[in-house]
């Protein structure tokens, strides 16, 4: 743990009305949001950041003897740890999961409720208050010299072949490929006014901030990698992808398209295998849709396959369940370790907490966590997103290009606010 190590976690909790905005409750940089449909955790770091009890990035599994080991006051809500995973698990330096001196928690079950937390120095009244959410108008369009994209569209398209050739001489079966464009605004972003257009434009995905080595990193995912309450687990990848269009006869023909594609449903095929072998040694009962199904975005038609499992005991935590996930085909590849080798040699990037785990954790084991995509790191002035594409033997580099764009022109609107 950073900060002081006397005595033992301290945690307060008291009821808040329903109507209140969890978004009030986070405050960058040092601040953690992750919310769907109003439910979920946000929380603020209290001045110095250090107040924060803050998981050790080497330690992740240390997260739930602390919170189980809390020392509760005036109720028997759980404490949560908050945050998001680096994609490649290694020694960053910022810590991951984070406590916060005080939070904000609905999750639909036990009403809303602000904890408060210490870690050896003693809860205090003073911790910051919440913050009244203000907007703003939009900013311009963002000019192309504003834009660098690494790699270059021919970069990308050259990467995506030579993935096509490694699947095509089976090192590989499918391997998930990301580009990046930084953005330059001449203006400072402001990561919880980007948090609130993402939610406005999509309540049901999945709208997340947390803080990063950089920055911030702030997105809104589609996709749920694992929820955990009690025995009950769920889980909801999304593999292989149709644009959305502002013609409803045209809109329903990409999605139909996207059902009967065979490349599409081949990408979709490996994750489901991949999540069901995962979770089945987990589990007394596991079912998920014989056939997927649609999920629309704003911009991007998805295919989709629901899990509902129920564990054996001594049921696993949601962080050991996420560990064993990810990464999942999803967002990586199958086999694990060669998409992985590929994407360490074909995309000229580190991803950072892009395409990892982003979500909370809770004293029970209990908790929800999806997957950072459709995100940005938020560094002053500039920004830096991300968007990806999953590379199979019948894929055609221009479209697998042409879908990134897809996702980068949508999150570049959504910078506009923020």
């Amino acid at each position: 743990m950073n900060g002081p190590r006397v005595g033992a976690l301290e945690t307060r909790a008291a009821p808040l009305g329903e109507a209140f905005d969890l978004l009030a409750a986070y405050r960058p940089p040092d601040g953690v949001f992750f919310e769907r449909r109003g439910r979920g955790v946000a929380g603020i770091a209290g001045s110095p950041p250090s107040t924060f009890a803050a998981i050790e990035p080497s330690d992740l599994s240390h997260a739930i003897d602390v919170l189980r080991g809390a020392i509760r006051g005036r109720s028997d809500v759980a404490p949560v740890a908050v945050g998001s995973i680096a994609f490649t698990r290694g020694s960053p330096p910022r810590p991951e999961l984070m406590i916060p001196r005080r939070a904000v928690r609905r999750d639909g079950s036990g009403g809303t409720w602000r904890i408060d937390a210490s870690y050896g120095d003693g809860i205090s009244d003073d911790t910051p208050s919440f913050d009244r959410v203000i907007g703003r108008a939009p900013s311009e369009p963002f000019e192309p010299v504003q834009l660098r994209e690494v790699p270059t569209p021919e970069g990308y398209r050259q990467a995506v072949g030579e993935a096509i050739t490694r699947i095509t001489d089976g090192r590989i079966r499918k391997v998930v490929l990301a580009r990046t464009v930084e953005v330059v605004a001449g203006r400072a972003f402001d990561a919880r006014l980007l948090a609130q257009r993402l939610r406005a434009v999509d309540p049901d995905a999945y709208t997340f901030a947390a803080p990063t080595e950089h920055g911030v990193v702030v997105g809104a995912s589609p996709e749920l990698l694992l929820s955990r309450r009690g025995n009950e687990v769920r889980s909801n990848p999304l593999a292989g992808s149709a644009p959305r269009s502002g013609d409803a006869d045209e809109d329903r023909a990409n999605a139909e398209a996207l059902v009967a594609s065979s490349k599409d449903r081949e990408e979709h095929a490996v994750v489901v295998e991949a999540v069901a072998e995962t979770l089945r040694p987990f589990c007394v009962e596991l079912t998920w849709d014989p056939e997927p199904v649609l999920r629309e975005t704003p911009n991007i038609w998805h295919l989709s396959t629901r899990f509902r499992g129920v564990l054996k005991e001594p049921a696993p935590s949601v962080l050991d369940l996420v560990a064993e996930l990810h990464p999942t085909p999803a967002v990586a590849g199958t086999p694990r370790a060669a998409a992985l080798e590929t994407i360490a040699e074909l995309e000229p990037f580190d991803r950072g907490r892009y395409a990892g785990p982003v979500g909370w954790v809770d004293a029970d084991g209990d908790g929800e966590w999806a997957i950072a995509l459709r995100c940005a790191e938020l560094r002053g002035d500039r920004a830096t997103l991300y968007a990806g594409a999953g590379i199979v033997a019948e894929s055609d580099p221009t479209k697998e290009l042409d879908e990134t764009e897809r996702k980068f022109r949508a999150f570049l609107d959504a910078l506009r606010w923020g």
